[in-house]
């Protein structure tokens, strides 16, 4: 069983936390002690994009955590920056920054309209970079913080070969890999100076409004998102003053944290994860997969 931190008194912001993977990490960095800064673009729910920043926020005021709802486009580097002012005049600081808001396209090159393809990098990539330039420098001031992108390692270790895995998906895997790098050079450049940077990835398919919606299996194929949350508490864990620029996955991080048992992660009863990176993995699009 994994046991949270204590993170009293720690402030994070949480991009792409009306559902899904970011509501879950938003709700478990609360539950661990953290005020929470929710960013996103939804404010209102509906049957096609259930939940929202403000259902979110009341999850996190429920666990006795303050919150604040903040609707924002990542793709817009000023709304980003108005975010981060926010969180700082209303909490006095910024510990936590975890870059999660995300777009998807699987597509071949020669089907990706080139407007898509900036899409890709404005959500992805460059909201990540813009979002942890506004950040570091508070963190640094303050000799903490943690920053983590939701992003895969650049050559998953003891799996297939990535050349195989990147076709159908190139401009998408370009921006998440940025996010990947972003990692590794943003972590050198402020080494030593109390500021940790990481990349995390799930090792299988985790339950998302991006699995349903491109019907990637179905629940007996998924964990939890509440898999990728407890990582990335394990990671926050960690001292930041250690050295960092990792490319994480999820299975692995919570190993090394003592969990030894993930059917509590599993969506239903006697299901089988869908591995995507390590010696399992599978593409979930590829003919051998579940597309």
């Amino acid at each position: 069983m994994f046991t949270p931190p204590d993170l009293s008194g720690r402030v994070a912001i949480v991009t792409g936390a009306s559902r899904g993977v970011g509501r879950a990490v938003a709700v478990a960095l609360a539950r661990a002690g953290c005020d929470v800064a929710v960013a996103a673009r939804t404010e209102r729910s509906s049957r096609l994009l259930p939940g929202s920043i403000h259902e979110t926020c009341d999850a996190v005021a429920a666990l006795g955590r303050r919150a604040i709802a903040v609707r924002t486009d990542v793709r817009d580097a000023g709304q980003i920056a108005a975010l981060v002012e926010r969180t700082v005049a209303t909490f006095g600081r910024v510990d936590v920054l975890i870059n999660n808001a995300g777009a998807l396209w699987w597509r071949d090159v020669v089907d990706t309209p080139v407007e898509r393809f900036d899409l890709l990098m404005a959500v992805n990539a460059r909201a990540a970079f813009v979002a942890s330039q506004h950040c570091v420098p508070h963190m640094l001031a303050q000799g903490w913080g943690h920053i983590v992108n939701m992003a895969p390692p650049l050559a998953p270790p003891d799996g297939p070969d990535a050349r195989a895995m990147v076709p159908g998906r190139v401009a998408y895997t370009i921006s998440k890999l940025g996010m990947t790098l972003l990692a590794h050079g943003l972590a050198e450049e402020v080494r030593g100076r109390g500021v940790a940077v990481d990349a995390l990835w799930p090792a299988t398919l985790v339950e998302s409004q991006a699995v349903i919606g491109h019907r990637l299996g179905g629940p007996a194929q998924w964990r939890k998102a509440d898999v990728v949350a407890d990582a990335v508490l394990a990671i926050v864990a960690r001292d930041p003053a250690l050295p960092s620029g990792r490319a994480l996955v999820d299975e692995e991080v919570l190993r090394e944290a003592g969990v030894t048992d993930f059917e509590r992660y599993l969506c239903v009863p006697d299901g089988r994860p869908v591995y995507i990176v390590g010696a399992q993995a599978v593409d979930p699009a590829g003919p051998a997969g579940l597309g």
